[in-house]
């Protein structure tokens, strides 16, 4: 089997564009691809046009190791964001394309599954006024849909540090949704990266009579003892430190692992190579006993591929899902992904990844000019902060 064809589609919305691949073979079989390209579609799509023709047409979408092999190695440069993500693209449809050429699902060529359902927590739900009572009103809403768990970033535009006046207006968002979902409920907090070691730490103390689930990404990414100066003094807290969406191989984690300055990580599949890449990752996680909770701001190929993770991977914790507090359209481009029910997603059914992609949907929502910004104001609302800059 030979690939002939790769055709890039992107669905806009008012806040993010979703980039599809379609990848088709000699043999008829047609595998689906998605990542969501934080503003930078034109640079993903301008690999594609090069390493497509260069590493993709007539190879056999079986031989994913050496795919990976050629576009990480023989253009003979560093391995970055773009890359991974060009390759999780091809990779994503190719596990697609085995699935149905085998008529098995994913998670059954990657080991079976190790559970009978996969636990979500909900994102994207806060795009409202930043006030104890609209955050109050919203957590219910997620709640009485089905979720167990929720994310929450309440720091508005915080950069290393926040005024006391912010400090206190997180706390007081964090204590509004606890109150609207009750004990049971999961909250997670998501520090984007935002703080110094002292004010992650700090805000860390503030919010731990509330009991959150994690505390995300406290710091930037590229300084990883800086992270474990902010994991240490956490622990004693008993909030799990999580991270690693924006780190994109697995050498980027060897040092996290080292230093054991984390202990759930979150790699972004669609940002990392593909399924292949983090299921490797997640098995040497293991050995330091860190939980996975993919990262996961994409569409519903995306969100389809990691539930196939999901469900064979043995140290999975929780799958982030946006798309139930998006555009209904989002979910529309690519049918037969399951709901979450009570809480959690039925394991993935059909062949290949089982979804079916909609081109009619994509084209009646091209791609729109957006830039999101999480550092300016009201961003939380997504639709607002996303302004009209090109991406």
């Amino acid at each position: 089997m030979k690939i002939t064809n790769v055709t890039p589609l992107v669905l806009g919305t008012p806040w993010r564009n979703l980039t599809f691949v379609k990848v088709e073979t000699d043999e008829g079989f047609i595998g689906v691809g998605e990542a969501r390209v934080l503003n930078r579609t034109d640079a993903v799509l301008g690999y594609l046009s090069e390493v497509v023709p260069r590493y993709i047409l007539g190879s056999d979408p079986f031989e994913i190791e050496r795919l990976a092999q050629r576009m990480m190695r023989e253009d003979f440069a560093q391995i970055n964001e773009m890359v991974m993500t060009g390759l999780a693209l091809i990779e994503i449809a190719c596990w697609d394309i085995m699935g149905k050429a085998l008529n098995q699902p994913v998670y059954r060529l990657l080991g079976g599954a190790v559970r009978e359902k996969i636990k979500a927590y909900a994102n994207g739900w806060y795009t409202v006024e930043r006030t104890p009572e609209e955050f109050h009103a919203a957590a219910r809403q997620v709640v009485a849909r089905g979720y167990g768990a929720l994310k929450i970033d309440p720091f508005g535009t915080g950069f290393y540090e926040l005024d006391r006046a912010e400090k206190n207006r997180a706390v007081a968002l964090i204590e509004a949704i606890r109150d609207a979902v009750g004990p049971d409920v999961d909250i997670l907090i998501e520090m984007h990266g935002r703080f110094n070691p002292v004010t992650a730490v700090e805000m860390a103390r503030e919010l731990a009579p509330f009991k959150p689930g994690w505390l995300e990404e406290p710091v930037p990414p590229e300084n990883l003892a800086a992270l474990k100066k902010a994991a240490e003094a956490v622990a004693p807290l008993g909030i799990p430190v999580a991270t690693g969406e924006r780190l994109h191989t697995r050498y980027d984690y060897r040092e996290l692992f080292e230093l054991q300055a984390a202990d759930i990580i979150q790699p972004d599949i669609t940002h990392f190579g593909g399924i292949s890449s983090v299921k490797k990752l997640a098995a040497w996680a293991e050995a330091y006993y860190v939980l996975v909770a993919p990262h996961n701001v994409g569409g519903p190929v995306s969100t389809a591929a990691a539930l196939h993770l999901a469900a064979c991977t043995p140290n999975f914790k929780i799958q982030e899902h946006f798309n139930d507090f998006a555009e209904a359209y989002v979910k529309e481009a690519a049918t037969g992904v399951p709901e979450v029910v009570d809480g959690y997603f039925a394991l993935p059914e059909g062949p290949g990844l089982g979804i079916t992609l909609n081109e009619e949907v994509i084209r009646e929502h091209p791609r729109q000019k957006v830039h999101l910004n999480l550092f300016a104001e009201n961003w939380h609302k997504r639709k607002a902060a996303a302004s009209t800059a090109a991406e």
